[in-house]
């Protein structure tokens, strides 16, 4: 009896123990497949700013572990005399399209000098001094949000004064994935800069690259460009950002559905600015079928919204799951509902948000879904070989 008594302790001890082990080498393993962001290495960065006068690009993203870089760098003796804010400004409040203004940050006391609005790129004044500048925003991956744009000025600039560039790379939330018509650089704004696809599918520093490479910046210069890479990330790997990357991204279903929804800002169908569910419902108050009825009111980050205090009808895609590809269906059948009362449905800014005047053409012309995307393929493909060159991760 003492014998099997002493058994089943030693056999419960061994199972304790193995549960233990498994437990452990669970979460090593977890923290092993951890996306590990530029940012966060600190040690690898920081000697190439010591003793140098450093400007920043950065917002509410650019956090490490949630302390902002600016107040890290600090921190660590490092000189930085300026923060230079994009679309959005250094806190991410502003709402979209608004002029942000130069100014102070209360914590700081760091001038802030701002890249959004009358000024775009960055002036002799504001590079005055400055030794290398540090660009670090979380980006969402596709050709209308501007912080792609702000990152092409920043480095023309610099390379117009050989001011080094380094930046620190951040996922690309819709990284896995390329689609939409190429851009036509006739149609250039800073809504599109690049002859990309809506959905370009690369970091901040692959794009850095490719705009270097491909000689986009003026007169063909090239940026003395510096990165530091991430560790455990893959272009088809999730991730969930921590921090909204603008007023109007609350969540990660409106920034998987933002490629797609954005193209109705170049009509007369509401988002959801002014709702809680930005970018994941659409309506209109002359679409004359529909499933779901909002409300846009003034809000922080939309102030002024689209049909504000009118009721919209439209669709609510908050549940929708369509992460792969750009989908047309419900801005096709908006255009439709619009065209039977004879009332506008495109703006100006659509061509643009587009790349061209294709997408609006085939749309007025009767083209499916699929008639249309099937006129993407050949410049896709095209795209995509020359991605390949500048790609940092697999």
């Amino acid at each position: 009896m003492l014998y099997q008594c002493v058994s089943k302790y030693s056999k419960m001890k061994l199972l304790t123990g193995f549960i233990f082990v498994l437990l452990f080498s669970c979460q090593a393993q977890q923290a092993s497949d951890e996306i590990i962001t530029g940012a966060q290495q600190l040690n690898n960065y920081l000697p190439s700013l010591e003793g140098k006068n450093i400007a920043v690009v950065a917002n509410q993203t650019s956090l490490i572990d949630g302390v902002h870089i600016v107040d890290t760098l600090l921190a660590r003796s490092i000189m930085v005399t300026r923060v230079f804010a994009p679309e959005h400004g250094f806190r991410g409040k502003a709402d979209a399209g608004a002029s942000i203004d130069d100014a102070l940050d209360e914590k700081t006391g760091l001038p802030i000098l701002s890249l959004y609005g009358s000024t775009k790129k960055p002036t002799s004044a504001f590079l005055k001094d400055v030794d290398l500048i540090l660009f670090d925003i979380q980006d969402v991956g596709a050709r209308f949000y501007t912080y792609i744009s702000t990152l092409h000025y920043v480095m023309e600039a610099c390379a117009e004064y050989s001011i080094p560039v380094l930046v620190l790379d951040r996922p690309n939330p819709n990284g896995h994935y390329i689609d939409g018509p190429i851009l036509d650089t006739a149609y250039q704004s800073f809504v599109g800069m690049h002859p990309i696809p809506i959905v370009h599918g690369m970091t901040l520093a692959e794009y850095a690259q490719m705009i270097n490479g491909e000689y986009w910046l003026k007169d063909s210069l090239q940026c003395e460009l510096k990165y530091q890479s991430m560790k455990n990330y893959h272009h088809q790997k999730p991730y969930k950002l921590p921090v909204k990357p603008s007023p109007n991204l609350p969540n990660s279903q409106s920034i998987a559905l933002y490629p797609s929804l954005c193209l109705f800002e170049g009509t007369d169908v509401s988002i959801g600015r002014g709702t809680l569910q930005q970018f994941q419902v659409i309506g209109s108050p002359k679409l004359d079928s529909c499933s779901y009825v909002f409300t846009p009111i003034s809000r922080e980050g939309a102030k002024y919204p689209k049909h504000e205090n009118t009721v919209c009808c439209g669709w609510n895609l908050s549940d929708l799951e369509f992460e792969d590809e750009i989908h047309l269906d419900y801005l096709i059948e908006s255009y439709h509902q619009y065209s039977s009362q004879g009332l506008g449905f495109f703006t100006s800014f659509f061509d643009k948000l587009a790349g061209s005047n294709q997408l609006r053409i085939q749309i007025e012309a009767g083209w499916t879904s699929n008639q249309i995307k099937e006129s993407w393929e050949e410049g896709l493909d095209n795209f995509k070989n020359t991605r390949a060159n500048y790609l940092i991760y697999p």
